[in-house]
């Protein structure tokens, strides 16, 4: 018989860290994620480290994707991977994309910086969006299991029960 239960969306807190201003990308991030099926908590532009602390702790989010534009990613995002564990936020996935850091440095390079840091992926600004929806799917399966969410029956599905 097939399974006829839904999961429920699973949480991701998605914000631009530091003084960084640049939401145009955010929304299209919001947009984006929320058409893929995730609950997205977006918290805007300039969010602190705690903002995202707090938000995924009230929220229970399975990730938190931060994005920076101007540059001073590498310098926002220090120590953010021990906030998480001060705070008792393990397990949390922690993905940073955009423009990073400053000056033409090759990704390669910025990807170790932030590995390092504790971050789970670490995106150029030209990644492919639905790459980075199939990676964080299977990074929440990996690391939250199949059964990370409730699941619950959906009354609106007809099945041979209940025509």
């Amino acid at each position: 018989m097939e399974d006829k239960t839904r999961r429920e969306k699973d949480t991701i807190i998605l914000g631009v860290i530091g003084s960084d201003c640049h939401s145009v990308g955010n929304k299209i991030l919001e947009l984006f994620f929320t058409a893929e099926g995730f609950k997205v908590v977006n918290l805007g532009v300039m969010v602190s480290q705690q903002e995202f602390v707090n938000a995924a702790i009230e929220s229970n989010a399975k990730a938190i994707l931060i994005s920076s534009l101007y540059g001073h990613g590498e310098i926002d995002c220090q120590g953010f991977r021990d906030l998480c564990l001060e705070k008792g936020l393990d397990p949390i996935i922690l993905y940073a994309g955009g423009n990073l850091v400053v000056g033409k440095t090759p990704f390669a390079v910025v990807e170790t910086k932030f590995k390092k840091m504790g971050f789970d992926r670490v995106f150029p600004p030209d990644v492919d969006l639905k790459k980075v929806a199939e990676i964080l799917r299977q990074d929440i399966k990996e690391k939250f299991g199949l059964d990370s969410q409730k699941t619950k029956p959906d009354k609106y599905i007809q099945t041979k029960e209940n025509l």
